[in-house]
């Protein structure tokens, strides 16, 4: 915080005479903010409303895809204002610059930092409006406010027999100035924070409660699908639609930018109507590559051109001169799929020089570019609603579902409802990608003096800047965007940060070794692309505790004391790493026909060590158990973290024995999930989450438990069968 706490606080009376509070969160508006049309003025991009008939409502920025910031950020406003956090309502923010990120001057949800960013504002927020109430409270008493006191949204005195209700107050405390530095509680004082809390969405979700995208219904609204080209790049040759529209209920078959789009009374109608188009695809421009190429490119590009620096220390080239051997491996990981419970979908209405538009989004303001880019509508012209998510992982970042839904919408002129099939979710993707990783070590004696990592692959801000750029500048005209887009490329770190998707996890690295030299080749074999949950984290662990576990063997050390001897230096390493190894066993003897791998990584400025044990049985890969110490900060809720750091694990193990996403001659080979697999309830293992009592600032937990748990169980295999696996997905057989 670089902020005075006044400086990000405003107090006024609310429309309904209540108080509200509108505050500047640090990792979203900055206080004094150039607004769109170029004036400088203080925006608020988050608001605390209480009204006089006791209810209090929560303006959330960060959309809610089972996360927990939902109940996460509330329960900081909560524990301050002293009230129970289930009787705050949250509502989403609707799309405003106010809400953007500072870092890309965009309004999403990612990198697992919503609870980091707002842990102090919201705690202000809620202090200050106790105090003000409480300086209300002891003017109608007549009585110093230090002899006050509050609970449950009441304020009490000792003298007094009543207590005063916050409804009863808020119009008085709204003539109060705010505090210029508000007392926050104790931690010793705290009722919710840290607290095992019941998440306040869960009723609601257990009855049905909540709107997803897909449960959105409108009066009048009709069903569409589309049909895509198999393969990345393909457009529309020509299309006959005369069997279907000859088909019951169906309204309409089209031609939009992304294919053939199928309108119809009925969802399932216009499913069915769908089988009977015949297309003909133009594939003059589009991909035609298989996975094999992707890696020769791969390895071609590692040859040819030895990357950009992105981190130096000492001299590697030096030590690996002196060195009395070099080790090396080369690690391959496949693009993964998000997989999401609810496909993508989106409800549109275009009316009277507008358009609305429903839709399960981690970034509502580019779908509002998406929106303006299929119709004729300005960004001003499109109302984004964003919904609770059926899970996100990286993929409702990209809007391309919601482009698709406004042009169908915007040609039909009746409330339609896009849904993407299974099938279509997982061949039009944007994936998590393909990488290679080039490692070497050098050794002198019995220590490491030397580590070099050349990772090879693409950049996902060049896919992601199509629409990330125009919606950082919503008053150009659309003519720009394009042009737009290709600047925010070209001046990276300069109007856009620099992207560290593929390298994040690897410049981290924690081990003391004398030299180090990492490095990124920048190559892109043209298959779209995206965030992944741990995003570049989760292939640089695997390629990272891989190789340390492989010079573990190579010096024959115990992986854990090979670790242990290197991170001295790094306090909270050290810790996650002692208390896994205690919780897990490891010294001790593993079960017959078992054995444990170990890792350590920490991704989101959480640090997570996990130890895995696993078999081989019948020919299958079981993992039995996996331990976790993690130590992210504050804990706010712990069994959101414990939920999030379980789900983590599953996910990751997921992507370890099944993830791969392959092609064929330009087409995604995968479908559904008989053939692009996910854990069943059955192949669970038995998961244990130590979470370190800690006092620093609180970190993210949605993605760092997936990293770790990848190498940890590749590296059980090793043990078990002495067979190192260096490509992912891990088998049994190998």
């Amino acid at each position: 915080m670089t902020l005075n706490r006044r400086d990000f606080l405003k107090v006024s009376a609310a429309s309904s005479g209540g108080l509200l509070i509108s505050l500047s969160l640090p990792g979203c508006s900055t206080l004094s903010s150039e607004s769109e049309k170029g004036d400088e003025s203080w925006q608020p991009d988050a608001w605390l409303e209480l009204t006089g008939d006791n209810q209090i409502y929560f303006t959330l920025a960060r959309v809610e895809m089972g996360q927990g910031t939902y109940t996460g950020l509330t329960t900081l406003i909560a524990e301050e204002l002293d009230v129970h956090p289930d009787l705050i309502q949250p509502r989403f923010a609707p799309v405003a610059s106010v809400y953007r990120n500072p870092l890309y001057k965009l309004q999403l949800t990612g990198g697992s930092t919503s609870v980091a960013t707002s842990w102090e504002p919201l705690r202000v927020a809620g202090a200050s409006a106790r105090t003000m109430l409480v300086k209300a409270a002891a003017k109608v008493w007549k009585v110093d406010p230090q002899s006050c006191s509050t609970s449950d949204g009441q304020v009490f005195h000792p003298n007094e027999s009543d207590s005063l209700s916050y409804g009863k107050l808020v119009a008085l405390a709204a003539k109060e100035s705010a505090p210029s530095n508000p007392a926050l509680k104790p931690r010793s004082d705290w009722k919710y924070i840290g607290k095992q809390g019941p998440r306040l969405d869960a009723e609601a979700k257990s009855t049905g409660q909540p709107i997803y995208g897909i449960d959105v219904e409108l009066d009048d609204m009709v069903y569409a699908v589309v049909s895509r080209a198999p393969r990345h790049g393909g457009r529309v040759g020509s299309f006959d639609a005369s069997k279907a529209l000859a088909m019951p209920g169906v309204l309409d078959v089209f031609e939009i930018d992304r294919g053939i789009a199928v309108v119809a009374d009925k969802y399932w109608r216009a499913r069915k109507a769908q089988d009977a188009l015949t297309v003909e695809w133009d594939n003059s421009e589009a991909l035609s590559l298989s996975t094999e190429d992707v890696f020769a490119s791969y390895h071609q590009a590692a040859e040819e051109d030895d990357g950009e620096s992105e981190r130096s220390e000492g001299d590697f080239e030096e030590a690996a001169d002196t060195a009395d051997s070099i080790v090396d491996a080369s690690y391959e990981q496949p693009y993964l799929a998000h997989a999401t419970l609810e496909p993508m979908n989106a409800t549109a209405h275009y009316r009277d020089g507008s358009i609305d538009i429903w839709a399960p989004t981690q970034a509502p303001d580019l779908g509002r570019i998406a929106a303006a880019r299929a119709t004729d509508l300005s960004p001003d012209e499109v109302t984004i609603h964003t919904t609770f998510l059926g899970g996100g992982f990286g993929r409702r970042l990209t809007n391309d579902y919601i482009e698709e839904a406004a042009a169908v919408a915007y040609k039909t002129g009746r409330p339609v409802k896009l849904i993407w099939s299974r099938e279509e979710d997982t061949r039009h993707d944007f994936y998590r990608p393909a990488m290679l990783h080039r490692m070497k070590a050098s050794i002198k004696g019995d220590q490491v003096t030397g580590w070099h990592h050349q990772i090879v692959g693409p950049q996902i801000l060049d896919w992601y800047v199509r629409n990330a750029a125009p919606a950082q500048y919503p008053w150009a005209p659309k003519f720009m965007y394009d042009t737009l887009g290709k600047v925010g490329l070209m001046a990276e770190g300069i109007a856009t940060p620099k992207d560290h998707s593929a390298i994040e996890g690897a410049i981290e690295y924690p081990y003391a070794v004398p030299s180090l030299d990492i490095r990124h080749t920048h190559t892109d074999p043209g298959v779209p692309i995206s965030w992944w949950r741990s995003v570049g984290f989760s292939h640089n662990g695997f390629a990272v505790e891989t190789f340390m576990d492989e010079l573990a063997h190579t010096l024959g050390q115990d992986p854990y004391e090979f670790r242990r001897s290197l991170i001295d230096h790094e306090p909270r390493h050290l810790e996650v790493l002692e208390r896994v190894v205690a919780m897990s066993g490891w010294k001790q003897p593993v079960k017959e026909g078992r054995a444990r791998g170990i890792a350590l990584f920490r991704s989101f400025g959480t640090y997570v060590a996990q130890v895995v044990e696993a078999s081989i049985n019948n020919g299958q890969v079981e993992v039995h158990r996996v331990d976790c110490a993690v130590d992210c900060g504050q804990v706010v809720n712990p069994g959101i973290v414990r939920d999030q750091i379980e789900g983590g694990i599953v996910f990751g193990i997921t992507a370890a024995l099944f993830g791969e996403i392959t092609l064929k001659e330009g087409e995604i080979q995968q479908s559904n999930f008989h053939d692009y697999l996910l854990m069943r309830n059955y192949q669970l293992p038995e998961i244990a989450v130590d979470i370190v009592d800690s006092q620093e600032s609180p970190t993210g937990v949605g993605e760092p438990g997936v990293p770790p748990v990848i190498p940890a169980l590749g590296n059980a295999l090793f043990a078990l069968t002495g067979k190192r696996q260096r490509r992912l997905p891990l088998t049994a057989s190998v």
